[in-house]
């Protein structure tokens, strides 16, 4: 292994490069602004720079951190480490100016860091701008490094105490450009690495077996990066398929099981009594890709599944929209239908636990806990008339004590059911409300939050339905959905679901194979950037908010955190609606610049007018 790179920046003394000089296996090059004729007048200054000279360090004088590439070769970049202590472009510069100072740095380090190489800042008390400085400047008046860094494509993984006491020989000193020390208590050290780059917005395409032939399909653009992802593959080591792993693992102790997840279909074909339209990811086959009903009618089962959701009892279409095409398909909003194909076979065992899993799509409003795909495993099983709910209850059991064996956080949550009943419908989260949609449910499986026994928005984690017409009179079908992705946050203590996918390898380096472990993010205080947009609606029309979300989420590559209604009214005289929505734009794992928000909003404001036939104000 070679010697780890280390450069400074910016150095006043030479003090802390000399603390440094001495570490096995590190080659430092410390560098400073000045001339060496004026930066050995600082105090002490001549007897660092001597001491780094004598233990094989480099010293350069004159360097300007803003263009780093004029001074070193390209085969003497790729350091794995650059320092960069209290910046400050000199004498009374404002906070601006220094923003401009750290805007320029992080630009020249991206082109002479390693490829996991990190960044180190430190900053003084408050001028960074995040939750760590206590107290906390406000956001205009600090250094907004984080957005600063982010134009580079940085984001800061760690921030600790710049500890100057700890630092063997270290004196601070610059201030306002002079040979003075300055205040260094409860200043901190940031750490940024480079993130991985954002999501390409060209459209992408899917081939899949129907019947004997294999067809494509565009992936509507909110899902392009999350098709296909093999998070349920069977040496996966995504906390999805671990906790899979597990709750089988502990039903299998309890209950027969038989795993059923092979050659299940991502496209669905039928009816969808119940359910929104505009809850769907509607698929187009081009014509000379899609095979014609009475080739499928003879297919083999798990080319294409044929769907009628028989649990909808008490529901209603959604106007006009609720009629599609038979032909239509769409991606699978559920495994539901795959579990009542299941029960028509004659391999059907009553008495087995059969458990499905896999990946569902949705389209929803963005919130929180509202995910447009999430992996689903479902169980199904026959019981005796009568006994369902002990066998319910039975199962319940069995998955609570499985959870609280692997909860990570050390807080041991409790799972318990809730009847359908007594849960109003605005406190339940998407996943349960979408649920809801497609037939009659029993019990809702929360994780218990403050007050005990409540289902609050966000803690459904799962929905029990039985049924009682598909198989014989002596027996009762039991469904039990469970969202894994809400289960592995939970598990885990992952805050936000678009880190279960992201493309950055950090998040899946933190689970070895079949384990569980607290997630530690690597991207801290993410910045967060808002914009408004108001637009009219044509006359006449309803405005589809489910479709504006979706849109949003797959133009900005789910860069939209949050979308709220700000103001609506109605224009005197025309009659013409306009409505105005705030757009917060923040990433969980990936550098946003404030440009880059700006340019993802005109991107939308052009697509709104494309796809949902507004005209943006």
């Amino acid at each position: 292994m070679g010697l780890r790179r280390v450069l400074l920046l910016g150095e006043g003394n030479f003090s802390f490069a000399a603390s440094l000089c001495g570490a096995e296996g590190t080659h430092v090059v410390a560098t400073c602004y000045e001339s060496e004729e004026d930066a050995s007048r600082r105090g002490g200054a001549a007897r660092s720079i001597r001491r780094l000279r004598e233990s094989g360090a480099e010293v350069v004088f004159s360097v300007d951190c803003t263009k780093l590439t004029d001074y070193f070769s390209p085969e003497k970049r790729e350091f794995d480490c650059i320092y960069f202590n209290f910046p400050h472009c000199g004498r009374k510069a404002g906070v601006v100016k220094n923003r401009e100072l750290l805007a320029h740095f992080f630009r020249g380090s991206a082109e002479v860091l390693a490829e996991e190489g990190e960044v180190h800042v430190a900053l003084c008390n408050g001028q960074g701008g995040t939750p760590a400085d206590q107290p906390r400047r406000e956001w205009h008046n600090s250094w907004q490094i984080v957005a600063v860094a982010a134009g580079a494509g940085f984001i800061l993984s760690g921030v600790h105490p710049f500890n100057a006491e700890t630092i063997h020989g270290y004196k601070c000193t610059g201030y306002r450009s002079q040979d003075k020390s300055f205040c260094v208590e409860g200043a901190l050290n940031h750490v940024f690495t480079r993130s991985a780059p954002l999501l390409c917005f060209t459209p992408g395409s899917c081939k899949i077996q129907l019947e004997s032939q294999k067809v494509s399909f565009q992936v509507p653009q909110a899902l392009v990066d999350k098709i296909n992802r093999g998070f349920l593959e069977p040496n996966s080591n995504h906390p999805v398929q671990t906790v899979k792993e597990e709750l089988t693992a502990g039903l299998s102790q309890a209950f027969p099981l038989q795993d059923t997840d092979s050659c299940l279909s991502l496209l669905h074909q039928g009816h969808l009594d119940g359910v929104c339209p505009s809850n769907i990811f509607w698929i187009a086959l081009s014509p000379e890709e899609a095979p014609s009903p009475e080739e499928l009618s003879h297919g083999p089962a798990h080319a294409v599944l044929f769907s009628h959701v028989d649990f909808c009892q008490g529901t209603e279409k959604n106007g006009p929209e609720g009629c599609h095409s038979p032909e239509q398909f769409y991606l699978r909003p559920s495994l539901l239908p795959h579990a009542q194909a299941i029960t028509q076979e004659g391999a059907f065992l009553p008495g087995t636990l059969h458990v499905l899993s896999g990946p569902v799509f949705r389209k929803c409003r963005i919130t929180p806990h509202s995910m447009p795909v999430f992996h689903e495993v479902l169980i199904v099983f026959a019981v005796n008339r009568g006994t369902e709910s002990s066998c319910v209850q039975m199962l319940v059991n069995n998955i609570t004590s499985t959870i609280r064996s692997l909860h990570q956080t050390g807080i041991k949550p409790n799972i318990n059911l809730q009847e359908a009943a007594s849960s109003e419908t605005t406190q339940l989260n998407d996943f349960a409300a979408f649920e809801s949609q497609l037939g009659k449910i029993q019990y809702f499986i929360c994780a218990e939050t403050d007050p005990p026994g409540s289902c609050e928005k966000g803690s459904c984690m799962g929905v029990i339905r039985t049924s009682h017409e598909l198989v014989s009179s002596e027996l009762v079908l039991v469904f039990a959905s469970l969202n894994l992705d809400l289960l592995a946050m939970l598990l885990c203590g992952i805050s936000d679901w678009r880190m279960l996918w992201t493309p950055d390898t950090r998040f899946l380096r933190q689970f070895p194979r079949g384990e569980l472990r607290l997630f530690k993010s690597f991207s801290l205080y993410p910045p967060s950037y808002v914009h408004d947009v108001s637009f009219w609606v044509p006359e006449g029309e309803q405005f589809d908010e489910v479709a504006f979300h979706t849109l949003a989420r797959g133009v900005s590559g789910e860069m939209v955190v949050s979308i709220q209604l700000r103001d609506s009214f109605q224009q005197a005289g025309t009659g013409r609606r306009s409505l105005c929505y705030r757009l917060t734009f923040q990433s969980c794992d990936r550098a946003l610049s404030c440009r880059g928000a700006a340019e993802m909003q005109l991107r939308l404001r052009e697509e709104m007018q494309r796809q949902l036939g507004v005209t943006v104000r």
